[in-house]
């Protein structure tokens, strides 16, 4: 009997032995996020400033939602990426499911997150308490971007619960194989934003 499995239910131990998932740590797989990126023009900052004032305007107002976390924060930003521009589609709340060959076990889940072109998904969680770790939704969009059907080209995914953010990247030829950037947070007094963007608009050359 085919057993089902919810996708936010998945951890980093099940993925790697059921669709032998490796994690790699050498700096030269995943270089999109900190290599020649792009600058932050002076007007660009001038946004990413307000939207960072509007997120902790937003957060005395608890509890901050996905739908505001996205409407608030990652609209904006995708928006100053080129994302929403050509060559770009977005989808939002897809079903998936995915199973290693020859199991009977099959990952389904309703994804909560924006596709991009199928290359560059984006997984919005909602805001935790302080304790709460991104790694742990690490998971979820790994298994999201395994359903990938590309083979051939690298994805890129990215955890946010608003506050805080970590970009991925998977490869798929020959065994599925990843790697996570840092963190970036808004707590820091020096805006991380500026580098989230700078990052989001590297992978929007890249992709397209």
């Amino acid at each position: 009997m085919v057993q089902f499995i919810q996708a936010q239910n998945v951890g980093l131990a099940y993925l790697e032995e059921k669709f032998s998932l490796q994690l790699i740590e050498d700096d030269a797989f995943f270089t999109e996020w900190f290599e020649t990126l792009p600058e932050i023009t002076d007007s660009e900052k001038q946004e990413l400033d307000k939207v960072k004032l509007h997120f902790f305007r937003l957060v005395k107002y608890p509890p901050l939602s996905e739908e505001t976390v996205k409407l608030v924060v990652l609209s904006p930003l995708l928006n100053l990426a080129g994302f929403y521009d050509e060559p770009f589609y977005i989808k939002g709340e897809q079903s998936i499911e995915i199973s290693a060959e020859d199991e009977e076990e099959i990952i389904r889940g309703q994804i909560d997150v924006l596709v991009i072109q199928e290359q560059f998904w984006v997984l919005v969680i909602e805001s935790k308490s302080s304790s709460f770790s991104l790694l742990e939704a690490v998971p979820q969009a790994l298994a999201y971007m395994l359903a990938n059907p590309s083979e051939d080209k690298p994805s890129f995914g990215l955890v946010t619960n608003g506050s805080d953010f970590i970009f991925l990247k998977l490869t798929k030829q020959n065994q599925p194989r990843y790697a996570i950037s840092d963190q970036f947070t808004l707590l820091k007094r020096k805006n991380e934003l500026y580098q989230v963007l700078s990052i989001l608009k590297n992978l929007s050359q890249i992709l397209s």
